[in-house]
C-alpha cells in the first residue's frame, strides 16, 4: 500500500502533482537500512526513520548526545523528559541500550563505527556537497555534530525537500549556503524522487507516486542523469 500523499502546486508548472509527505520520505529511507547497521539520525525528517525500521531487523540507532539503542518516538503521555535525542525530542530506548558522554559518542563517529548517517539539508550540490547548518543573517546556536558526521561517515543519505518555499530548487550545481561538508552525500530522498550522487551529477533512481520525470527535471537545477524508464517508489 502506498503511503499517504498530499497535493501541492508545482512551482515549475501549471498543474498539481502528488508528492510524498515527511513520513513518506522517512519510510523510503528506512528501506536503505540493512541488518546489523549502526545508524545515526540527524535532526528533522531523519528522526522519523526510527519509527519505520523494518520488523525483525537488528539495527542500532545512535544519538550523538550519548545513546546507543534509540527506539521509536514515545506515545503521547508516555514521554520521559530525561530521554531525548540530539534535537531535544523525547525518545524511547530498546533493550540493551547504553548511555555515555559526548566524547565517547563522537569517538564512535570519528572512528567510523557508524555504518549509515541520515541527515537533513537545506542544499545539496551535484557533486555531493551539503549545506545544512547555517543561513547567513539568521542566528544559530552552532553547527552541532554535523561537520563531524559528514567528515567521518561511511555512507550519507540526505532527507530533504526538493524545492524551498519560494519554489526554488535545493538540488544545485553548487551550494549557495555555507557548506557543512564536501563531496560526502551518496544518496538523496525528497518528496519527488530518490537520487544517487555520482561524479557526473544527480542520477534519478525512483520517482514519487504520481510524479513524472519531467516534473523532477524542472525541479532540479543541478545536472540530472535520467536513464531508461524510472520506476515509482514502493512504500509499504
Amino acid at each position: 500500500m502506498l503511503t499517504r500523499c498530499h497535493f501541492q502546486i508545482n512551482p515549475f508548472s501549471n498543474f498539481q502533482i502528488s508528492m510524498l509527505d515527511k513520513i513518506g520520505i522517512a519510510k523510503r529511507i528506512a528501506k536503505e537500512i540493512k541488518d546489523g547497521y549502526y545508524v545515526n539520525l540527524g535532526i528533522g525528517i531523519p528522526t522519523l526513520v526510527a519509527n519505520y525500521i523494518p520488523k525483525g531487523m537488528n539495527v542500532v540507532l545512535q544519538s550523538e548526545n550519548g545513546l546507543l539503542g534509540m527506539g521509536p518516538f514515545p506515545f503521547e503521555g508516555e514521554e520521559d523528559s530525561d530521554l531525548i535525542n540530539a534535537g531535544k525530542q523525547t525518545i524511547t530506548t530498546v533493550p540493551g541500550s547504553a548511555f555515555f558522554d559526548s566524547a565517547m559518542s563522537f569517538g564512535m563517529i570519528r572512528s567510523r563505527k557508524v555504518n549509515l548517517t541520515i541527515l537533513g539539508a537545506m542544499e545539496v550540490s551535484e557533486n555531493g556537497d551539503i549545506a545544512n547548518w547555517k543561513i547567513p543573517g539568521k542566528m544559530v546556536k552552532g553547527m552541532g555534530g554535523a561537520m563531524d558526521l559528514v567528515a567521518s561517515a561511511k555512507n550519507i543519505i540526505v532527507a530533504m525537500q526538493h524545492v524551498n518555499k519560494a519554489g526554488e530548487s535545493k538540488l544545485l550545481p553548487n551550494c549557495d549556503l555555507p557548506l557543512t561538508g564536501i563531496r560526502c552525500v551518496k544518496k538523496i530522498v525528497t518528496e519527488l524522487a530518490v537520487l544517487d550522487v555520482t561524479p557526473e551529477g544527480f542520477k534519478l533512481l525512483e520517482r514519487a507516486p504520481g510524479v513524472t520525470v519531467d516534473e523532477i527535471i524542472k525541479a532540479t537545477l543541478g545536472r540530472l542523469i535520467v536513464e531508461g524508464d524510472i520506476p515509482e517508489m514502493v512504500i509499504d
